[in-house]
């Protein structure tokens, strides 16, 4: 049985999660949070078959019940698209998917109906958003725009690559002009949020808002909010390199981490 103490896990296939930790501390300091950095397999989102994410999913969580999880968090697109399902059929313990939270909560915000959604390639090509639209929101009309360059590109330092503003106006132009909300459907591009939003006009959301509150219900529901009155410990876990993780980890999150490496 789950106890309060026990941690809340966070996967994402690099650093784009932890724009997701960053919410869940805002919001839930006390809990003791794993985060697990899967960047020795990345990207997840281009050259990876469904069958093989899901084995690579079911070895993180896998991890997460190992070192006391009580929920879990999939942070990253691409595995939510591709192996949620199969995660909750494996697993007992509550898993929160990202796309459904970026469907809700760009239902929420948006007032025609009309969304647009930017990804990887593997989300927009097994039309993640779409798929989950139907089921949660069927009046929306989904827009999905693959930005293939992007996850890779903010990996591995953003402001070192000369020709993303021209990817960016690329990208940004396929979006319809009735689109009003756009969603952020990958972890890593809250972290270029700004940049983003010069170049557009209509509102933009980071579905790792919705997580949190989602997150927050279910551990209240089941009685395992974490109550003690001291902040919580967050370890950070990579399959691959920490060098360039590490710095930007600690520049988003404005603190300095703990973190391991592991085998991938």
């Amino acid at each position: 049985m789950a106890e309060k103490t026990q941690k809340i896990g966070i996967f994402d296939s690099g650093l784009g999660g932890t724009t997701v930790l960053k919410e869940m501390i805002k919001s839930l300091p006390n809990e003791d949070y794993i985060y697990y950095g899967d960047n020795g397999n990345f990207p997840y989102g281009s050259g990876k078959t469904k069958n093989e994410l899901q084995k690579l999913t079911e070895r993180i969580l896998d991890f997460f019940v190992k070192n006391n999880c009580k929920l879990v968090i999939v942070a990253c697109n691409t595995a939510s698209t591709a192996a949620i399902d199969y995660l909750r059929e494996k697993f007992s313990l509550p898993i929160i998917g990202i796309v459904e939270a970026g469907v809700k909560i760009a239902s929420k915000n948006t007032k025609n109906k009309n969304i647009a959604v930017i990804s990887t390639k593997f989300t927009a090509d097994s039309h993640g958003y779409k798929n989950k639209a139907k089921m949660l929101d069927s009046e929306l009309n989904v827009k999905e725009i693959a930005c293939i360059e992007f996850a890779q590109m903010i990996e591995s330092g953003w402001d070192t690559f000369d020709n993303r503003k021209e990817l960016l106006n690329k990208y940004l132009s396929e979006i319809p002009k009735n689109t009003d909300t756009l969603v952020l459907g990958c972890t890593h591009y809250p972290l270029i949020r700004k940049d983003i939003e010069k170049n557009i006009k209509i509102k933009v959301v980071d579905p790792a808002v919705e997580i949190v509150e989602r997150a927050t219900q279910t551990l209240s529901s089941l009685n395992l909010l974490n109550d003690k009155k001291e902040k919580g410990r967050i370890i950070f876990f990579v399959t691959g390199e920490t060098y360039h993780f590490k710095p930007t980890a600690e520049k988003f999150l404005g603190k300095e981490i703990e973190i391991y490496r592991i085998p991938k």
